[in-house]
């Protein structure tokens, strides 16, 4: 949210009918149904993720110029703003949730589920089995039979310890671009928020890297048992909101540049602020209990 224009502001504004959700839904359906296509070795599924994501890049272009230009126009009183504020506040928990209950799987399989299956109870049916996390070998995996190749577990050195400052570090810088703009310190602004920007993006090559790396290098795939899958479902749900959040900043330095924001007025910055810090939070949990334990 920006400036608004005094006098010209109603008590709560309220759009008009729009056809950006029904589009942007359609454009949804078009990536998970095309993608579940995909995974059943379908070949057209690719072209309609393909085709989904490109809808919906259009469509949620078009959404948010369109409030944008709500925004500079002086629509949106202290009313709405309070409503963005909540929103997002709520946006945030529901994705403290969803992280949530990847965390809790990955504590009750080695908590719960792996010691279970070395229990007594099991040792009649997988008498081979070793209750071991991560299990890395054939014969210490849930599949006794050795269908899981072997493969080696990452370590925190030195790629996820690199993210790990590159993520302090854009916290930092985004802190810094808050205070001054906050200050109507417009340069100083710019600068920190572009080294954010930079950092985060960095981040996402990194990471890139060392999925190239387990893959190659580690024979840690998605198919390496219950170890696997959790560290690509941890590592790339979160993966994925640092490009999203990075994406954030990009467009929000990009309208700091244009004047959008003040130093009374920016809460289209600080809601983006909010997301990243929530993500560096979660990649502190997720470094400690995927890399470190």
């Amino acid at each position: 949210m920006s400036t608004s224009s005094t006098g010209s502001t109603p008590y709560y504004f309220v759009p008009g009918p729009s056809r950006h959700p029904v589009m942007a839904s359609f454009g949804l359906l078009s990536v998970f149904f095309g993608a579940a296509q995909w995974i059943n070795g379908v070949d057209w599924g690719k072209y309609l993720v393909l085709f989904g994501m490109l809808w919906l890049f259009v469509v949620l272009f078009q959404w948010f110029r369109q409030a944008i230009g709500e925004s500079e126009s002086g629509r949106y009183s202290h009313r709405v703003d309070l409503s963005f504020r909540w929103s997002m506040s709520w946006f945030i928990f529901s994705e403290v949730m969803f992280f949530g209950a990847f965390f809790t799987a990955l504590w009750w399989m080695r908590s719960h589920s792996v010691p279970q299956l070395g229990g007594i109870e099991n040792a009649l049916l997988w008498p081979d089995f070793k209750a071991a996390w991560p299990s890395v070998a054939p014969g210490t995996t849930a599949s006794p039979a050795g269908i899981i190749e072997p493969f080696q577990t990452m370590t925190p050195f030195w790629l996820p310890t690199i993210n790990t400052a590159l993520l302090l570090s854009s916290g930092v810088t985004l802190t810094i671009a808050h205070h001054a703009l906050r200050e109507s310190h417009r340069g100083r602004t710019l600068l920190f928020m572009w080294i954010t920007v930079l950092l985060g993006a960095t981040f996402v090559l990194v990471q890139g890297y060392e999925y190239f790396h387990a893959y190659s290098d580690l024979n840690l795939t998605l198919r390496s048992g219950a170890y696997g899958s959790t560290f690509f479902m941890l590592t790339g749900f979160h993966g994925f909101h640092v490009l999203i959040g990075m994406l954030m900043l990009f467009f929000i330095t990009l309208r700091l540049q244009k004047g959008h924001f003040t130093a009374d007025r920016h809460f289209g910055f600080e809601g983006a602020a909010w997301y990243w810090h929530f993500v560096d939070v979660v990649w502190l949990g997720l470094y400690t209990l995927v890399y470190w334990l």
